[in-house]
């Protein structure tokens, strides 16, 4: 999967909100280039909820294990809970984890090198191998962001 496609399938998904930080706009310079996914049905960026999924094409500082200073090279970050975490990497989020694959490696589904404790999972260039499964994940993630969405919503009009 390109970037491109990633976020071609994500933007058909309703209400989300597409945001790609850009010199000029404010946004810090280290954001710039990378793509941001929330759901938000209203257009409006949320202040309340992080995005649900993510693409980056550098290393972050503290967050360099993916190399993603590759050529070519970028990650998807997936927000889809804890049901689909454990689905992918044999253990909640919050428990320690064993063995875990190299987080440079592509193609494959891995709990976040920082995130996986909040539930994150990730892939670098996703591929043959996890063309579906990143797909899956990014509709759960989208899911589980509308709901919360809708709990919001729901408690602020009670």
């Amino acid at each position: 999967m390109t970037i491109d496609e990633i976020i071609g399938f994500v933007g058909g998904l309703d209400g989300v909100l597409i945001t790609q930080p850009a010199p000029g706009d404010g946004t810090p310079e280290i954001s710039w280039g990378d793509t941001f996914f929330s759901y938000a049905p209203d257009g409006t960026t949320p202040t309340a909820a992080q995005p649900f999924a993510t693409i980056v094409t550098k290393d972050y500082p503290g967050d360099e294990a993916s190399r993603l200073d590759r050529p070519d090279t970028f990650r998807v970050n997936i927000a889809a809970g804890q049901e689909a975490f454990r689905k992918w990497t044999g253990r909640s989020p919050r428990d320690p984890s064993g063995t875990e694959p190299d987080p440079s490696a592509t193609d494959t589904v891995i709990a976040h090198p920082v995130y996986g404790a909040a539930g994150w999972l990730t892939v670098v260039n996703p591929g043959e191998r996890t063309h579906a499964a990143t797909r899956e994940l990014l509709r759960t993630a989208h899911g589980l962001a509308r709901a919360r969405h809708e709990r919001r919503t729901r408690s602020t009009t009670c």
